[in-house]
């Protein structure tokens, strides 16, 4: 599902929360049209499984709200929801022991390693003619930093500054993680891949769907 951008006439992200502080409670569905894409790769890219990404998505989404009154503007909307799934996700995988750290300054940007550990490999994928999955089952082999960064960058299009921002890193540690993640992708597997990034892990109808009805019967209840 592509998602609902604000056009010149709609209303800003901030002129809805403004709405919705002011008693508007069901204006909170045009946000969470607008930003489910993003922000459901967000997580899907940290817990890496479907369900528990939609799972810290409505999470985040009642979090967001029963602090909506605490956006004070000083990041884009956006931003400060995509921090509240990126905090939430990484709890979760980090209470379960799954979140593994890497050593940047020590990291030799092995690039066939991981993606070894992939089954089966890009070429074997390729191969097949299963771009989508190719592109997909690469994402997943990145070390779990690289992977964040890569979605928010390559995926979905953030700028550096604002990728740093909402995984309040610095911009050169932005930089460095791409860089890697592209180049343990390896350069024939972007290549192959083109313009298909941008279609990788879909937030379609039906999902978008459920996790609106699920948000807003929690926040209404």
């Amino acid at each position: 599902m592509t998602p609902v951008a604000p056009s010149a006439a709609s209303p800003t992200d901030e002129d809805v929360v403004a709405a919705i502080l002011a008693g508007k409670t069901s204006l909170f569905e045009t946000l969470m049209r607008r930003h489910n894409r993003r922000l459901y790769r967000a997580a899907r890219s940290i817990v890496r499984d479907d369900v528990e990404a939609e799972d810290v998505l409505q999470q985040a989404y009642v979090e967001a709200f029963a602090h909506l009154a605490q956006f004070e503007g000083r990041a884009r909307f956006s931003t400060w929801l995509t921090r509240i799934v990126i905090h939430e996700a990484l709890a979760r995988v980090r209470r379960r022991g799954r979140f593994v750290q890497i050593d940047e300054e020590g990291d030799e940007m092995d690039t066939s390693a991981t993606l070894r550990g992939a089954s089966p490999s890009p070429e074997e994928q390729a191969f097949t003619g299963e771009l989508k999955s190719l592109i997909e089952g690469a994402i997943e082999a990145l070390p779990d930093p690289y992977r964040a960064v890569f979605v928010l960058r390559a995926v979905e299009g953030l700028s550096t500054a604002e990728t740093a921002e909402c995984m309040e890193i610095s911009e050169d540690q932005v930089k460095t993680r791409l860089l890697r993640a592209r180049a343990k992708l390896r350069a024939e597997l972007e290549e192959r891949a083109g313009g298909a990034v941008s279609s990788a892990f879909p937030f379609g109808a039906e999902r978008c769907d459920r996790v609106v009805a699920s948000v807003m019967h929690r926040i209404r209840a």
